[in-house]
């Protein structure tokens, strides 16, 4: 069995880094650029079981976008907030907006991959 995760951010350098590490964990990685275009990756591929969700984004936001996953598309799928600012607020607000887990930017992916493999296993 795959694991498949969703990286939404509209930084291209972030998606490229992180979709290389993951890969090399066998995961396999869809792309989005920003929320809205994470919300219609959501609902083109049902097989996704981890979205990796930046919220300082263009167009829609990562906060909107998962308050949409949980309440319109009423989504189980765990979502790991990524962001630049690591306050106990900024957490507060990733968690009140639907994000299962947090994990600040720069990201370490040891400590990424352990967040998503709890996520799975929950």
């Amino acid at each position: 069995m795959s694991i498949v995760v969703l990286v939404v951010d509209d930084s291209r350098t972030n998606i490229l880094a992180l979709s290389a590490v993951l890969r090399t964990k066998d995961i396999q990685v869809v792309n989005a650029n920003n929320g809205q275009d994470g919300i219609a990756k959501i609902k083109e591929h049902p097989e996704i079981d981890v979205v990796l969700m930046d919220i300082m984004m263009p167009v829609m936001d990562g906060y909107e976008a998962m308050r949409i996953i949980r309440r319109d598309l009423n989504s189980k799928v765990p979502v790991i907030a990524l962001t630049a600012s690591n306050s106990p607020d900024d957490e507060r607000k990733c968690l009140e907006a639907g994000a299962t887990d947090f994990c600040s930017k720069p990201v370490d992916l040891e400590t990424l991959y352990k967040k998503i493999t709890n996520c799975l296993i929950s």
